[in-house]
């Protein structure tokens, strides 16, 4: 007699194995850039030293499918119906709405040392957005907290800004002499 419980458990974790990270999990490329780099895309009074990140919003496209009177329908002198409506089918896309790109001040990449970026997964932690370990490693779990922490402040991007950095107490805000 064969017993499927006895093998589908050995089946159920070879399966499941298959699923667990390799140790090697492949991120987005989180770029931020210097204002030097980008002129006539960020304030002209920007200081070139200053970091930008960019946050880029695809179109939303939407497919239509419309039924277009190709050729009436046709009747004869006492009103009986010769030749029934014909119509086509036209297909075509509608930008719903356009593409956007926001640029925004960031902290630049010397700033996220081991000791900021725990700091930073502290911050997340304490509000309750951030769930994992704090290693000082801006890894994918800390910039998923990032984006879901900005998005309430109106910015969807896991590239931390500056201002948001600001808010979290992370770095000084400066002040207006």
């Amino acid at each position: 007699m064969f017993h499927t419980r006895a093998l589908f458990a050995p089946l159920l974790s070879l399966g499941l194995a298959g699923c667990a990270p390799s140790g090697g999990i492949i991120e987005p490329e989180v770029t931020v850039y210097r204002a030097s780099d980008l002129r006539g895309q960020v304030p002209a009074d920007a200081d070139p030293d200053a970091c930008f990140g960019k946050n880029e919003t695809p179109a939303v496209i939407e497919t239509v499918t419309v039924h277009v009177l190709d050729s009436p329908e046709q009747r004869d002198a006492s009103g009986a119906l010769t030749s029934g409506a014909s119509y086509r089918t036209e297909t075509r896309q509608e930008i719903v709405r356009e593409r956007t790109v926001q640029w925004f001040e960031t902290p630049c990449a010397e700033v996220f040392t081991p000791e900021f970026t725990a700091t930073l997964q502290r911050a997340l932690s304490v509000r309750g957005i951030y769930g994992g370990p704090i290693s000082g490693e801006m890894d994918a779990s800390t910039r998923r907290a990032v984006r879901v922490f900005q998005k309430g402040q109106g910015l969807d991007s896991a590239v931390l800004s500056l201002a948001v950095a600001r808010k979290l107490g992370l770095l000084a805000v400066e002040r207006d002499l």
